[in-house]
């Protein structure tokens, strides 16, 4: 441990891998409110603020929507910020983390995934209706992939080609409070990786005065949705070299855009995102001894959507189950699948998708997923098929 940090292999939960991750990243401004299950993030942030570990600027707010502010005003003046939030807490900086999306303001957050009202639930929900504010989302599988993800972020986020704000997903419950063997880079090592590099971009100076926050009209606006729209497809190849070097830098990789497992040969596919990604691994493997052919496609990148690799990896495929733990209403559907099938139309893929959603207020184990991969697997043999599953309602 060097200068309270720790560096090498330790056991921590997801929420601490987020805090510590942002820490090795030296923000200079941090502001957060604390909701559940996302809370221990700005506490351990907290602590280390008090304990004299970042040199960043800690904001105290009454609420998220203040917190949100706070980032906004000290990255326009060229901060490296961090915020964390879940939930209601995301719902309630919703008008602010509109305005920093659609600014292009390089802030990086974490948000711990849980359903809305009703209850307090596991689901994806709240991050879903926040999918067109303009960020960057990225979901994750482990508590090791919340701190790598938080570098990298910073990376893309930060790449003057790219200037927007970039949100990584875990899900709650599953990742915020579970234990896992996480390895800790030093804080040299993160900074040779994340240099600051705020000198590359627009930025609020007294001696350089510029507009911040106008109201557009006109053909502006046309003009700032164009420039956004070609910063977020630039993401999709920025996120692979980004991906890559970081595999060379400290020996992990998560493949970029998407992940795949045993997906070569297969003929079916089964399609995650998040925290059951893992479980679906050891399903794959089982349904293998048993002789059906099956891979894995876990999407990590989810805005903007990895439509092109996608239609490559599911074209010649007999049949994809895709698994959600969300819903998309109007559809009828979870969100991963009306995303995949929106993104493989005229793509010249004719596999059929079936959709399973499970996990929103109970695990996705095993069983789960092996049920999905023997109904995916009947349907390829011409099995009439429900196109949604609603499985923990079975």
């Amino acid at each position: 441990m060097k200068s309270g940090i720790p560096s090498g292999r330790v056991v921590i939960d997801g929420n601490l891998s987020a805090a510590y991750g942002a820490l090795l990243c030296k923000p200079e401004v941090i502001s957060a409110y604390p909701v559940t299950p996302q809370s221990p993030v700005v506490e351990s942030l907290s602590k280390f603020h008090a304990r004299g570990l970042t040199d960043a600027e800690f904001v105290p707010v009454e609420g998220e929507n203040s917190a949100m502010g706070v980032m906004m005003g000290a990255s326009a003046a060229g901060a490296r910020v961090f915020t964390a939030t879940s939930g209601l807490g995301l719902n309630f900086m919703f008008d602010a983390f509109l305005m920093a999306g659609r600014r292009g303001l390089p802030i990086v957050m974490v948000n711990v995934c849980r359903d809305d009202p009703p209850g307090v639930a596991i689901g994806e929900q709240d991050i879903m209706g926040q999918l067109d504010a303009g960020w960057i989302h990225i979901h994750v599988e482990n508590c090791q992939e919340i701190l790598d993800s938080i570098i990298m972020a910073y990376r893309l986020a930060e790449d003057p080609e790219v200037l927007l704000p970039v949100v990584v997903c875990y899900d709650g419950w599953y990742l915020s409070y579970q234990s896992e063997s996480v390895s800790i880079p030093s804080q040299e090592e993160v900074m040779r990786f994340v240099p600051y590099m705020s000198h590359l971009r627009p930025r609020l100076d007294p001696d350089e005065p510029m507009s911040f926050s106008v109201v557009f009209t006109g053909q502006e606006v046309t003009e700032v949705r164009y420039k956004q729209m070609q910063s977020m497809e630039k993401v999709k190849h920025k996120i692979e070299l980004i991906d890559a070097e970081f595999n060379k830098a400290f020996g992990r990789g998560y493949g970029g855009r998407i992940d795949t497992y045993r997906a070569e040969d297969a003929d079916l596919l089964l399609m995650t995102m998040g925290s059951c990604t893992g479980t679906a691994r050891q399903a794959v493997d089982n349904k293998r001894d048993e002789g059906i052919s099956v891979g894995l496609v876990k999407v990590r990148l989810f805005r903007p959507f990895p439509q092109e690799e996608l239609a490559q990896i599911v074209r010649g495929r007999n049949a994809v189950g895709i698994i959600d733990r969300n819903v998309c209403f109007g559809w009828n559907c979870g969100h991963l699948f009306m995303e995949s099938k929106a993104a493989l139309y005229g793509s010249g893929t004719e596999a059929p998708l079936f959709n399973f959603i499970g996990g929103i207020q109970s695990d996705i184990t095993t069983k789960h997923i092996e049920r999905v991969i023997d109904r995916t697997f009947r349907a390829s043999q011409g099995e009439r098929m429900n196109q949604v599953t609603w499985l923990d309602l079975e």
